[in-house]
């Protein structure tokens, strides 16, 4: 189930605009993931691009070497829609699983 939330969280996040690793993982953290180590997100783009679900592409920063954006293809906007769905029909499950045990806790 974790590895379904980072590949719905980093695809969102390349959605919102190209981006690369350093800023993707900065924007996780500043959203309350920052749990979310640059490292760990490498292997997860590489299966993405893989699915062809985004793809890469370099961009010079001005200083220094070129750097290596992702965006979503029309297939990752697609799987992200669904991801979406899906993930809010979870929440909703385990949502009401917690409120009966808050209930639970309060008596």
């Amino acid at each position: 189930m974790l590895r379904g939330v980072l590949d719905l969280c980093l695809l969102s996040t390349i959605d919102d605009s190209p981006t690369y690793g350093y800023e993707m993982t900065k924007r996780l953290a500043e959203q309350g993931l920052s749990i979310v180590a640059e490292g760990s997100i490498y292997p997860v783009l590489g299966r993405l691009e893989r699915e062809r679900l985004i793809e890469s592409f370099l961009q010079n920063g001005g200083a220094g070497p070129a750097r290596k954006y992702y965006r979503t293809t029309a297939t990752g906007k697609e799987a992200l829609a669904g991801w979406t769905e899906e993930w809010r029909g979870l929440r909703t499950a385990v949502d009401s699983v917690l409120a009966s045990v808050e209930g639970e806790v309060r008596e």
